[in-house]
């Protein structure tokens, strides 16, 4: 069962998150908060392993509260996905700086909505093509491919996939390796690169000049 906690201060928008996925049947609403500061107090307490996570709230912010959320040990394993009205860059690349592992807008089908929850929780990116191709440009621009050091080939090769956009499935089918391999290289490269989860990866592929705009996976 995956644990989920709501923070949205609109409260109809929240009540309609936390019923759109109590229906399913592998998703629980643990918790609901109407603005940052209860957010990471609810956190804290129940250690959700999935929160949606509004932008603007008061008290506090869901970009500050993300930040919290990601440096604190003890919550190493909540991951993130912030909500907001718009798909703006500065948006997702803040998010993404802060910690969180997705990226959805309010206004997304309850399908997709679902099937984001479940990719978050099973360490799965959650950006569209569209979104990863404009903040690629916006984070590494004409920057030269510099692979950090401590990787072998075979784990840059993985990283490099990885920020494209591509899924573990069609990773394994790439590199023509089997499921456990591909997890074996992606703790390595967690491990490595000190890195919290998949977006902070896909981060590093970016930053290190390994992915371009074009290079994006439709």
């Amino acid at each position: 069962m995956i644990r989920v906690l709501v923070a949205e201060d609109q409260a109809i928008v929240r009540r309609s998150l936390a019923m759109i996925l109590a229906a399913e049947p592998d998703l629980t609403v643990v918790g609901e908060a109407a603005d940052g500061v209860e957010a990471l107090r609810l956190i804290r307490d129940l250690v959700p392993d999935v929160v949606l996570m509004d932008i603007r709230m008061p008290r506090l912010d869901g970009l500050a509260a993300t930040e919290q959320v990601a440096a604190d040990p003890l919550l190493a394993g909540v991951r993130v996905c912030v909500l907001t009205m718009f798909e703006l860059d500065e948006y997702v690349f803040r998010a993404l700086r802060a910690g969180a592992s997705g990226f959805l807008l309010k206004d997304t089908e309850p399908e997709e909505l679902v099937r984001t929850v479940r990719r978050i929780h099973d360490g799965e990116q959650a950006l569209s093509p569209s979104v990863l191709k404009r903040v690629v440009t916006r984070a590494v621009g004409g920057r030269n491919p510099s692979p950090p050091e401590v990787l072998t080939p075979r784990e840059v090769e993985v990283l490099t996939l990885i920020g494209k956009g591509l899924n573990n499935a069609e990773i394994e089918r790439e590199l023509f390796i089997s499921k456990g391999t591909l997890k074996s290289h992606i703790a390595h490269l967690l491990t490595k690169l000190d890195a919290r989860d998949r977006p902070q990866l896909i981060i590093t592929a970016w930053e290190s000049g390994l992915v371009g705009q074009e290079t994006i996976v439709d």
